[in-house]
Protein backbone atom coordinates (compact mmCIF):
# COMPACT_ATOMS: atom_id res chain seq x y z
CA UNK A 1 0.00 0.00 0.00
CA UNK A 2 1.05 3.93 -0.14
CA UNK A 3 1.33 6.10 2.86
CA UNK A 4 2.13 9.90 2.51
CA UNK A 5 4.92 11.07 5.24
CA UNK A 6 5.67 14.76 5.93
CA UNK A 7 9.18 14.05 7.12
CA UNK A 8 9.52 17.83 8.31
CA UNK A 9 7.89 20.84 7.25
CA UNK A 10 7.77 21.41 3.62
CA UNK A 11 9.56 17.80 2.73
CA UNK A 12 7.17 14.83 1.74
CA UNK A 13 7.59 11.47 0.65
CA UNK A 14 4.96 8.58 -0.68
CA UNK A 15 5.97 5.14 0.62
CA UNK A 16 5.50 1.68 -0.49
CA UNK A 17 4.73 -0.42 2.64
CA UNK A 18 3.18 -3.54 3.67
CA UNK A 19 -0.20 -3.25 4.56
CA UNK A 20 -1.15 -3.67 8.74
CA UNK A 21 -2.04 -6.78 10.21
CA UNK A 22 -4.89 -6.82 12.83
CA UNK A 23 -2.71 -7.80 15.89
CA UNK A 24 -5.26 -6.87 18.58
CA UNK A 25 -8.27 -8.34 18.92
CA UNK A 26 -10.54 -5.31 19.25
CA UNK A 27 -8.59 -3.47 16.18
CA UNK A 28 -10.56 -2.91 12.79
CA UNK A 29 -8.73 -2.72 9.30
CA UNK A 30 -10.36 -0.04 7.49
CA UNK A 31 -9.80 0.73 3.76
CA UNK A 32 -9.42 4.06 3.43
CA UNK A 33 -11.94 6.28 0.55
CA UNK A 34 -12.11 9.37 1.93
CA UNK A 35 -10.41 11.96 4.11
CA UNK A 36 -10.86 15.89 4.35
CA UNK A 37 -7.80 18.18 4.34
CA UNK A 38 -8.37 20.55 7.17
CA UNK A 39 -6.64 23.44 7.96
CA UNK A 40 -4.63 21.68 11.01
CA UNK A 41 -2.83 19.58 8.18
CA UNK A 42 -1.65 22.51 6.55
CA UNK A 43 0.15 23.83 9.20
CA UNK A 44 1.53 20.23 9.67
CA UNK A 45 3.47 21.26 6.36
CA UNK A 46 4.67 24.25 6.90
CA UNK A 47 5.64 23.44 10.59
CA UNK A 48 3.36 25.95 12.16
CA UNK A 49 1.00 23.00 14.36
CA UNK A 50 2.21 23.74 17.91
CA UNK A 51 0.74 19.98 18.49
CA UNK A 52 2.41 17.72 15.63
CA UNK A 53 5.79 15.91 15.77
CA UNK A 54 7.85 14.51 12.64
CA UNK A 55 8.03 12.09 10.74
CA UNK A 56 3.77 12.40 10.49
CA UNK A 57 1.15 10.59 8.53
CA UNK A 58 -1.69 13.61 8.34
CA UNK A 59 -5.10 12.91 8.20
CA UNK A 60 -8.06 13.04 11.03
CA UNK A 61 -11.10 13.81 9.26
CA UNK A 62 -11.21 9.48 7.77
CA UNK A 63 -13.88 7.79 5.97
CA UNK A 64 -13.43 3.84 4.61
CA UNK A 65 -14.35 0.53 4.48
CA UNK A 66 -13.83 -2.24 7.09
CA UNK A 67 -11.71 -4.81 5.55
CA UNK A 68 -11.10 -7.16 7.94
CA UNK A 69 -11.67 -7.15 11.99
CA UNK A 70 -10.13 -8.47 15.56
CA UNK A 71 -11.61 -11.27 16.71
CA UNK A 72 -13.34 -9.74 19.67
CA UNK A 73 -14.73 -6.98 17.30
CA UNK A 74 -18.71 -6.66 17.88
CA UNK A 75 -19.23 -3.33 16.84
CA UNK A 76 -18.97 -3.44 13.00
CA UNK A 77 -18.22 -6.45 10.60
CA UNK A 78 -16.04 -6.24 7.37
CA UNK A 79 -17.93 -3.96 4.48
CA UNK A 80 -19.31 -1.87 7.05
CA UNK A 81 -18.55 2.02 6.07
CA UNK A 82 -16.99 3.52 8.70
CA UNK A 83 -15.47 7.15 10.33
CA UNK A 84 -12.27 6.67 12.54
CA UNK A 85 -12.12 9.37 15.36
CA UNK A 86 -9.02 10.78 15.51
CA UNK A 87 -8.96 11.24 19.34
CA UNK A 88 -6.76 8.63 21.09
CA UNK A 89 -6.65 8.41 24.81
CA UNK A 90 -6.02 6.56 28.05
CA UNK A 91 -9.27 6.53 29.66
CA UNK A 92 -7.93 6.61 33.22
CA UNK A 93 -6.96 10.07 33.90
CA UNK A 94 -9.31 12.89 35.35
CA UNK A 95 -9.81 14.26 32.11
CA UNK A 96 -11.36 11.00 30.94
CA UNK A 97 -13.23 10.08 33.94
CA UNK A 98 -15.18 13.33 33.82
CA UNK A 99 -16.10 12.96 30.20
CA UNK A 100 -13.41 15.53 28.70
CA UNK A 101 -11.50 12.46 26.85
CA UNK A 102 -10.47 15.07 23.90
CA UNK A 103 -8.27 17.13 26.49
CA UNK A 104 -7.03 13.61 28.23
CA UNK A 105 -3.57 14.38 29.53
CA UNK A 106 -1.89 11.67 27.36
CA UNK A 107 -4.07 12.12 24.57
CA UNK A 108 -2.20 11.79 21.11
CA UNK A 109 -4.34 13.04 18.04
CA UNK A 110 -4.62 11.18 14.77
CA UNK A 111 -2.58 12.99 11.76
CA UNK A 112 -1.18 15.23 14.51
CA UNK A 113 0.67 13.47 17.11
CA UNK A 114 0.11 9.93 16.27
CA UNK A 115 0.54 9.05 12.04
CA UNK A 116 -3.30 10.02 10.24
CA UNK A 117 -5.14 8.67 7.44
CA UNK A 118 -3.42 9.88 4.38
CA UNK A 119 -2.13 6.34 3.55
CA UNK A 120 -4.81 3.57 1.92
CA UNK A 121 -5.42 1.03 4.94
CA UNK A 122 -4.48 1.43 8.43
CA UNK A 123 -6.00 -0.21 11.84
CA UNK A 124 -7.58 1.62 14.87
CA UNK A 125 -9.28 -0.01 17.90
CA UNK A 126 -12.98 -0.58 17.75
CA UNK A 127 -14.48 1.70 19.86
CA UNK A 128 -12.26 4.27 17.76
CA UNK A 129 -14.39 3.43 14.84
CA UNK A 130 -18.54 4.47 14.02
CA UNK A 131 -20.62 2.91 11.52
CA UNK A 132 -22.10 5.21 8.59
CA UNK A 133 -24.69 4.48 6.32
CA UNK A 134 -23.64 3.56 3.02
CA UNK A 135 -25.76 5.83 1.26
CA UNK A 136 -23.80 8.70 2.58
CA UNK A 137 -21.17 9.28 -0.16
CA UNK A 138 -17.73 8.99 0.82
CA UNK A 139 -17.12 12.90 0.16
CA UNK A 140 -19.79 13.58 2.87
CA UNK A 141 -18.78 11.24 5.10
CA UNK A 142 -15.25 12.75 5.26
CA UNK A 143 -17.19 15.75 6.59
CA UNK A 144 -18.45 13.82 10.16
CA UNK A 145 -15.32 14.96 12.21
CA UNK A 146 -15.09 18.91 11.29
CA UNK A 147 -19.31 18.47 11.64
CA UNK A 148 -18.29 16.91 14.93
CA UNK A 149 -16.32 19.73 15.94
CA UNK A 150 -19.35 21.93 15.28
CA UNK A 151 -21.52 20.12 17.35
CA UNK A 152 -18.60 20.17 20.02
CA UNK A 153 -18.23 23.80 20.39
CA UNK A 154 -21.52 25.14 20.19
CA UNK A 155 -22.09 22.84 23.06
CA UNK A 156 -19.15 24.43 24.99
CA UNK A 157 -20.91 27.22 24.71
CA UNK A 158 -23.74 26.28 25.90
CA UNK A 159 -25.99 27.76 22.81
CA UNK A 160 -29.50 28.05 23.08
CA UNK A 161 -32.51 29.54 20.92
CA UNK A 162 -32.63 32.75 22.18
CA UNK A 163 -28.62 33.48 21.90
CA UNK A 164 -27.82 36.08 19.06
CA UNK A 165 -24.23 34.27 17.36
CA UNK A 166 -21.43 35.83 15.74
CA UNK A 167 -19.48 34.12 13.76
CA UNK A 168 -15.86 35.47 12.78
CA UNK A 169 -14.42 33.41 9.45
CA UNK A 170 -17.01 31.87 7.48
CA UNK A 171 -14.45 29.05 6.16
CA UNK A 172 -15.18 25.46 6.34
CA UNK A 173 -15.53 25.03 10.67
CA UNK A 174 -17.51 28.52 10.51
CA UNK A 175 -19.62 27.44 8.12
CA UNK A 176 -20.70 24.71 10.23
CA UNK A 177 -20.64 26.27 13.25
CA UNK A 178 -23.57 28.00 11.42
CA UNK A 179 -25.34 25.00 10.13
CA UNK A 180 -25.36 23.59 13.38
CA UNK A 181 -26.39 26.92 15.21
CA UNK A 182 -29.20 26.93 12.86
CA UNK A 183 -30.08 22.86 14.17
CA UNK A 184 -30.17 24.44 17.25
CA UNK A 185 -32.89 26.67 16.29
CA UNK A 186 -30.91 29.92 16.73
CA UNK A 187 -32.46 32.83 14.73
CA UNK A 188 -30.58 35.39 14.80
CA UNK A 189 -27.13 34.54 13.21
CA UNK A 190 -24.71 37.08 12.31
CA UNK A 191 -21.22 35.97 9.74
CA UNK A 192 -18.61 37.93 9.37
CA UNK A 193 -15.73 37.78 6.62
CA UNK A 194 -13.65 39.62 4.51
CA UNK A 195 -14.15 37.14 1.65
CA UNK A 196 -17.86 38.06 -0.23
CA UNK A 197 -18.01 34.52 -1.82
CA UNK A 198 -17.45 32.99 2.03
CA UNK A 199 -20.33 35.74 3.09
CA UNK A 200 -22.99 34.78 0.15
CA UNK A 201 -22.25 31.01 0.82
CA UNK A 202 -23.04 31.22 4.68
CA UNK A 203 -26.32 33.19 3.67
CA UNK A 204 -27.12 29.87 1.66
CA UNK A 205 -25.99 27.98 4.53
CA UNK A 206 -28.95 30.42 6.67
CA UNK A 207 -27.01 33.30 7.91
CA UNK A 208 -29.48 35.84 8.79
CA UNK A 209 -27.02 39.03 8.87
CA UNK A 210 -23.51 39.05 6.81
CA UNK A 211 -20.75 42.03 7.72
CA UNK A 212 -17.70 42.33 5.16
CA UNK A 213 -15.17 44.04 7.75
CA UNK A 214 -12.86 45.10 5.32
CA UNK A 215 -15.83 47.31 3.70
CA UNK A 216 -18.07 47.72 7.16
CA UNK A 217 -17.85 49.08 10.49
CA UNK A 218 -18.38 45.41 12.34
CA UNK A 219 -19.25 47.04 15.64
CA UNK A 220 -21.80 49.94 14.24
CA UNK A 221 -23.21 46.81 12.21
CA UNK A 222 -24.12 44.21 15.00
CA UNK A 223 -25.16 47.01 17.37
CA UNK A 224 -28.02 48.56 14.51
CA UNK A 225 -28.51 44.51 14.09
CA UNK A 226 -29.07 43.67 17.86
CA UNK A 227 -30.38 47.15 18.88
CA UNK A 228 -27.80 48.60 20.53
CA UNK A 229 -27.62 45.42 23.05
CA UNK A 230 -24.46 43.28 21.06
CA UNK A 231 -24.37 39.39 20.74
CA UNK A 232 -24.65 36.92 23.20
CA UNK A 233 -22.06 34.38 22.02
CA UNK A 234 -19.57 35.06 19.47
CA UNK A 235 -17.16 32.41 17.81
CA UNK A 236 -13.95 32.58 16.36
CA UNK A 237 -13.19 30.84 13.62
CA UNK A 238 -11.17 33.61 11.46
CA UNK A 239 -8.46 32.62 14.18
CA UNK A 240 -5.94 35.50 13.50
CA UNK A 241 -3.64 37.49 16.24
CA UNK A 242 -5.90 40.08 17.88
CA UNK A 243 -8.94 38.12 16.79
CA UNK A 244 -10.24 36.78 20.32
CA UNK A 245 -9.68 41.22 21.43
CA UNK A 246 -11.60 41.56 18.43
CA UNK A 247 -14.61 39.59 19.41
CA UNK A 248 -14.41 41.28 23.11
CA UNK A 249 -14.59 44.11 22.71
CA UNK A 250 -17.77 46.49 24.21
CA UNK A 251 -20.03 47.12 21.14
CA UNK A 252 -19.93 43.88 19.59
CA UNK A 253 -20.28 41.41 22.89
CA UNK A 254 -22.77 42.30 25.26
CA UNK A 255 -22.12 41.97 29.04
CA UNK A 256 -22.14 38.44 30.45
CA UNK A 257 -21.49 37.51 27.08
CA UNK A 258 -19.69 34.26 25.82
CA UNK A 259 -16.71 33.73 23.07
CA UNK A 260 -15.41 30.03 22.03
CA UNK A 261 -11.82 30.54 20.15
CA UNK A 262 -11.65 28.10 18.03
CA UNK A 263 -7.75 28.33 17.17
CA UNK A 264 -4.55 27.96 18.58
CA UNK A 265 -2.61 31.04 18.14
CA UNK A 266 0.27 31.73 19.67
CA UNK A 267 0.96 35.06 19.74
CA UNK A 268 -0.23 36.46 22.91
CA UNK A 269 -3.06 38.99 22.72
CA UNK A 270 -3.76 42.29 24.36
CA UNK A 271 -6.58 40.89 27.31
CA UNK A 272 -6.75 42.09 30.81
CA UNK A 273 -8.75 40.94 33.89
CA UNK A 274 -11.14 43.71 33.82
CA UNK A 275 -11.92 43.48 30.55
CA UNK A 276 -13.43 39.93 31.06
CA UNK A 277 -14.70 41.03 34.65
CA UNK A 278 -16.35 44.26 34.34
CA UNK A 279 -18.43 42.85 32.30
CA UNK A 280 -18.57 38.89 33.28
CA UNK A 281 -17.70 37.55 30.11
CA UNK A 282 -16.86 34.01 29.61
CA UNK A 283 -14.08 32.70 27.67
CA UNK A 284 -14.72 29.24 26.94
CA UNK A 285 -11.66 26.43 25.46
CA UNK A 286 -13.12 23.76 22.39
CA UNK A 287 -10.54 21.29 21.09
CA UNK A 288 -11.21 18.89 18.60
CA UNK A 289 -14.79 17.27 19.37
CA UNK A 290 -16.12 14.53 22.34
CA UNK A 291 -18.89 11.89 21.85
CA UNK A 292 -20.06 13.96 19.16
CA UNK A 293 -18.89 11.16 16.28
CA UNK A 294 -22.35 9.34 16.95
CA UNK A 295 -24.86 12.22 17.18
CA UNK A 296 -23.12 13.98 14.19
CA UNK A 297 -23.74 10.76 11.65
CA UNK A 298 -27.21 10.42 12.72
CA UNK A 299 -27.70 14.02 11.72
CA UNK A 300 -25.77 13.48 8.52
CA UNK A 301 -28.17 10.36 7.88
CA UNK A 302 -31.22 12.44 8.72
CA UNK A 303 -29.60 15.36 5.85
CA UNK A 304 -30.03 17.60 8.79
CA UNK A 305 -27.23 19.60 6.91
CA UNK A 306 -26.46 21.61 3.96
CA UNK A 307 -23.21 19.72 2.32
CA UNK A 308 -23.17 21.09 -0.97
CA UNK A 309 -20.00 23.61 -0.94
CA UNK A 310 -18.71 22.45 2.06
CA UNK A 311 -16.01 20.86 0.35
CA UNK A 312 -15.00 22.53 -2.55
CA UNK A 313 -12.33 20.68 -4.42
CA UNK A 314 -11.53 16.16 -4.73
CA UNK A 315 -8.02 15.32 -5.07
CA UNK A 316 -7.68 11.33 -5.99
CA UNK A 317 -4.61 9.86 -3.23
CA UNK A 318 -3.42 9.16 -6.75
CA UNK A 319 -2.58 12.81 -7.56
CA UNK A 320 -1.91 13.83 -3.48
CA UNK A 321 0.56 16.22 -5.11
CA UNK A 322 -2.21 18.54 -5.83
CA UNK A 323 -2.77 18.92 -2.24
CA UNK A 324 0.70 20.06 -1.36
CA UNK A 325 0.76 22.19 -4.53
CA UNK A 326 -3.02 24.40 -3.29
CA UNK A 327 -1.01 24.48 0.65
CA UNK A 328 1.75 26.26 -1.05
CA UNK A 329 -0.07 28.20 -3.34
CA UNK A 330 -3.23 28.89 -1.57
CA UNK A 331 -6.15 29.61 -4.12
CA UNK A 332 -9.67 31.62 -2.53
CA UNK A 333 -11.57 29.47 -4.80
CA UNK A 334 -10.13 26.14 -2.57
CA UNK A 335 -12.16 26.02 0.33
CA UNK A 336 -11.86 22.62 1.53
CA UNK A 337 -10.63 19.95 -0.33
CA UNK A 338 -11.14 15.80 0.65
CA UNK A 339 -8.85 13.16 -0.93
CA UNK A 340 -11.10 10.56 -2.79
CA UNK A 341 -8.98 7.06 -2.55
CA UNK A 342 -8.80 4.87 -5.58
CA UNK A 343 -10.93 1.77 -6.10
Amino acid sequence: MKEVVVVRPHEVEVKEVPIPKISNNHDVLVKMQAAGVCGSDFHIYHGTNPCSTYPRIPGHENAGIVAAIGDMVTNVKVGDHVIVDLIMTCGECYQCKIGRKNVCENVRVRGSGADGGWREYFTAPEDEVYKISDEIPWQDAALVEPFAIGAHCTNRGRVVEDDVVFILGTGTIGSIILQTCKAKGCKTIICCDINDDSLERAKHYGADYIINSKKEDVVKRVQEITDGKGISIGFDSACFPGSLTFLMQPGILRNAGRVVPMGFVTEPEAITQAMINQREIDIIGSRMSCYQFEPTIKHMENHDFILEGVATTFIKFSEIDKVFEYMSHPNPAVKKMVILFDE
